[in-house]
């Protein structure tokens, strides 16, 4: 026999033995290990020993009764063996090897060991207990050996891993406890002292049979015998203590209490539930009215969305572009209208829609009816599938309109530089060809002809210097091309003609020179030398005017900048170029000072150039005078960038603060969706406050709206001092309103849930307080262990056997269907619904219906118009079929199968 005293794996019976249970799938023993610490000199206290005596002997009667005997002395009658083995058949429900008859005490000990051993093939190890002990009246032995009874078949039943028997049935208790005054269970001792415990108790279950406020909490002999005597007389507990050997023990035994306590745990926790309301038939048929309606509206709103969906993603994926700047923005007006007026209410209508259908699905389920199917096409995923290609087709479409307008602002500004440079060049071309043509060279003197040829040869310096133009025209005619410009026909028409034109100068040029060198013999250095500068002076002259009327364009400050940067540069050539007008000028003026001191009569102007002084002083003046002008609209242009990028950061101090708010709270919904606290009225208001709070904030949004449309009226195309865009912001907010929306949806089903089932408040909280209790990683959802000591501590008897086993597997087959391993909240709340609630089935609504109809198989419509109300008794002859039985009369309905036909049943 193992050393009573061993450290670790003895069984040290003693008054605390009760302190920690078994883990799950632990053995007994190392529940008994566990216990090491117990002050075996404690079983020496009378006043304990005497309330185990009591407790544990009414204990073994109240299940020896079943079989028809009982003991008197606990240390005496069973020391042959054959009442213990008795006992252990009892409550066990299982056979033991046949007794031995005899008298002899080998005969009782045989006995003995056959009731140990059973003890023992149930996980229990027995230290320090033998046969012996018990035969020869052991009191301390034979008290041990029956609380590890106890232990073994009313309390071990309420164990599981990380919770113990003691913790899942202290749990229990202060659970049902909890809303009584005057009652706060802490441990299995004082905390019974004063009775009410055990009152509070009776009374949760059966009020009836407790006048709870009557009690006094100084008054606990009166408490405990009240208690006692109810118990035995109407929950069949025999009375296990006395009040007085209670009240007078300063600690009472906790051994005792336990095992007295278990009996009210296994009394009450498998109560009959509640009976469902009356007029059933009412309600059904109200049920069935209700989700018509509802059903219908599901289809009608599913329907237009659908439609609407379908008529507007062709408008969103027509990416034709137009011709004008005009006609672009028209259509960018018009997707703004659909951004801020036309898809929010659709957004709405779908969230409406989803809630809508998860509502429906839930009383449909609530009420033990089929789930709701919408007609071919109108499923919420055909929606959403319907939507994800709406989202699809307005995805890119507001960027496309943009870059559509940039490239027609683009166009426009080429087009017009095409037209202002074609203009400049057909003006210096005309008469240019019939110049060319001339043969004034035949008639004409040498002296003439030198003219002539100097003449040519400044026309040619000239006709150098409009190369450049020419290309630069070519290349614009081009550029209009490859952007697709609308009038690219006529632009590539007038541009061919310059080319052309251009070529023929060309050709007629060289030509003309030829003829001339054939007949030239010298030039005339000083005239020559006049006109090859003021050429291509007069050139930079046209193209700094030119440069200085140009159109520009720009979208950022830092374009401004670099064009007023460039003018600036500009500005600083002006003194080199006028130094240059002047040494042109003093040629000419040296050419006459020599004609005058040779007294030399010039014939008119110079013979070969038409840029005279007075053309290039006046083209200097013009530039003198187009400078500042362009210094103004360089400023104008700086002040409505300075103005854009105020627009820019406006918006984007503005969208810095929504967008984070609109992340916080999509985060702040998330958190409040698992913690939430109070009754489900009030987590109800609580986010339906929460929301308002939400609408609350859409003038910001607004706000945001009229910035935004500033920005794009102002053609701004970009924002670096912002991450969030519009688009994002939209999206956000209607994900905002769309999760917000949701969890309310889930509350109020939850409402709908508990007032369908007929669960009260204080269940609910109930069912809440446990799923926390024992979810301890906060997680959400509750492990096949966790959720048995759940169960255990609502008062379910999920026992560790074999039937105990196949219970807590069929309850796992319900909460967890996908067999992932873990059970959520709203699986929780469902099985107690169900099992806590009594819900009408066809059955029942079958049963009412014959009350009706006289027990007869069928009902006639004058019945139905007698029994009920004037719009559900319609209800039913509408849609009942008539009755074909053997027993039918004129006017018969069938009852059967239309209620069959309610819960989507066939009728066998």
């Amino acid at each position: 026999m193992v050393d009573y005293h061993a450290a670790n794996q003895s069984y040290q019976y003693g008054p605390s033995s009760a302190g920690n249970g078994a883990g799950g799938g632990g053995s007994m023993g190392d529940y008994m290990a566990q216990e090491d610490d117990w002050d075996r000199d404690l079983l020496l206290d009378p006043a304990w020993e005497k309330q185990q005596r009591k407790t544990f002997t009414a204990w073994c009667n109240s299940h020896l009764r079943k079989a028809g005997t009982q003991i008197e002395n606990i240390d005496e009658d069973f020391r042959d063996g054959l009442k213990l083995m008795l006992l252990l058949e009892v409550i066990s429900g299982e056979r033991l090897p046949k007794p031995e008859r005899g008298k002899m005490r080998v005969h009782k000990i045989n006995n003995v060991n056959k009731a140990l051993d059973f003890i023992a093939s149930k996980g229990v190890k027995l230290v320090s207990i033998g046969a012996e002990e018990i035969v020869d009246g052991n009191a301390k032995m034979t008290l041990g050996m029956i609380w590890t009874i106890i232990l073994r078949f009313a309390i071990q039943d309420i164990s599981v891993e990380e919770t113990s028997a003691k913790e899942g049935l202290l749990l229990w208790c202060q659970r049902k406890t909890a809303p009584y005054k005057n009652v706060n269970v802490q441990n299995f001792h004082i905390s019974w002292k004063d009775g009410l415990a055990f009152n509070a108790l009776i009374h949760r279950h059966r009020p009836e049979l407790i006048e709870y406020d009557k009690l006094r909490k100084d008054d606990p002999v009166t408490n405990l015998n009240n208690a006692f005597e109810v118990a035995e007389k109407y929950l069949d507990i025999p009375k296990m203590l006395d009040a007085e050997d209670i009240v007078g023990t300063l600690r009472p035994d906790e051994k005792a209490i336990m095992t007295y306590v278990s009996c009210f745990y296994h009394a009450f926790s498998g109560a009959q539930k509640a009976e469902t309301a009356a007029n059933r038939i009412c309600k059904v048929l109200a049920v069935n009215q209700e989700n018509e309606h509802l059903m219908e509206d599901y289809e009608k709103l599913a329907s237009d969305l659908l439609e609407w969906i379908r008529r507007t993603i062709p408008w969103l994926e027509d990416r034709v572009p137009q011709k004008t700047i005009q006609e672009m923005q028209q259509k960018l007006e018009d997707f703004r209208d659909y951004r801020r007026v036309h898809k929010p209410p659709k957004v709405q209508e779908k969230c409406q829609l989803e809630i809508n259908f998860n509502t429906l699905q839930t009383k449909l389920r609530l009420s033990n009816r089929p789930a709701f199917m919408p007609s071919e096409g109108k499923m919420v995923s055909d929606i959403n599938n319907g939507w994800q290609h709406l989202e699809q087709a307005e995805k890119g479409y507001e960027e496309w309109l943009l870059n559509e307008i940039r490239r027609l602002e683009r166009l426009d500004h080429l087009a017009e530089k095409f037209r202002q440079k074609a203009s400049i060049h057909e003006a210096w071309t005309d008469g240019k060809e019939a110049m060319l043509k001339h043969r004034d060279y035949e008639t004409a003197t040498l002296s003439d002809i030198k003219a002539l040829i100097r003449k040519h040869e400044a026309f040619e310096s000239d006709l150098a210097a409009h190369q450049d133009r020419v290309e630069q025209i070519a290349a614009i005619a081009q550029e209009l091309n490859e952007l697709d410009y609308y009038d690219s026909h006529n632009v590539n028409t007038r541009c061919q003609k310059i080319c052309d034109q251009w070529d023929a100068l060309g050709s007629l040029t060289h030509s003309r020179r030829e003829a001339l060198e054939k007949q030239l013999e010298a030039i005339d250095q000083l005239h020559l030398e006049y006109a090859k500068r003021a050429a291509p002076f007069n050139n930079w002259m046209e193209s700094a005017m030119e440069d200085l009327q140009d159109m520009f364009i720009v979208h950022t400050i830092e374009e401004i900048e670099g064009l007023i940067s460039a003018h600036d540069q500009f500005k600083s050539t002006l003194p080199d170029a006028d130094r240059e007008r002047e040494a042109i000028l003093a040629i000419h003026k040296e050419a006459q000072r020599i004609a005058e001191s040779n007294h030399i009569k010039l014939s008119g102007s110079n013979p070969y150039t038409t840029v005279t002084p007075q053309i290039i002083n006046s083209k200097w003046e013009k530039v003198q005078q187009l400078v500042p002008k362009r210094d103004h609209a360089l400023l104008e242009e700086q002040s409505k960038q300075q103005s854009n990028e105020h627009l820019r950061r406006q918006f984007a101090s503005q969208a810095n603060v929504v967008g984070p708010w609109i992340q916080t709270k999509m985060e702040e919904i998330g958190r409040i969706s698992i913690e939430m606290n109070g009754t489900l009225e009030d987590q109800l208001s609580h986010l339906k406050q929460y929301e308002r709070s939400i609408v609350d904030y859409k003038p910001n949004l607004d706000l945001l709206e009229q910035q935004h449309q500033l920005i794009q009226e102002a053609l701004i195309f970009d924002n670096k001092h912002t991450n969030y865009t519009m688009e994002h912001i939209r999206v956000g907010w209607e994900q905002l309103l769309t999760t917000i929306a949701r969890t309310i949806n889930e509350v109020e089903n939850q409402i709908l849930t508990r007032d369908a089932k007929g669960i009260s408040q204080e269940q609910m909280q109930e069912f809440r307080a446990s799923f926390n209790h024992f979810d301890k990683d906060h997680g959400g959802a509750l492990g096949p262990e966790e959720f048995k000591a759940c169960l255990i501590s609502l008062g379910y008897d999920v026992e560790n056997d074999r039937q105990g086993e196949a219970e807590f597997n069929r309850i796992m087959s319900l909460v967890d269907p996908n067999h992932s391993g873990l059970v959520t909240f709203q699986a929780f709340i469902d099985f107690m619904s169900r099992e806590t609630t009594d819900t009408d089935t066809a059955d029942q609504v079958i049963a009412s219906f014959k009350v009706l109809a006289g027990d007869k198989n069928f009902i006639t419509a004058e019945e139905l118009r007698r029994e009920l109300p004037p719009d559900q008794a319609e209800y039913c002859i509408a849609r009942m079929a008539p009755y074909q039985g053997p027993d039918a009369v004129p006017g018969a309905l069938d009852y059967k199968s239309f209620s069959t036909a309610l819960y989507g049943e066939s009728d066998l």
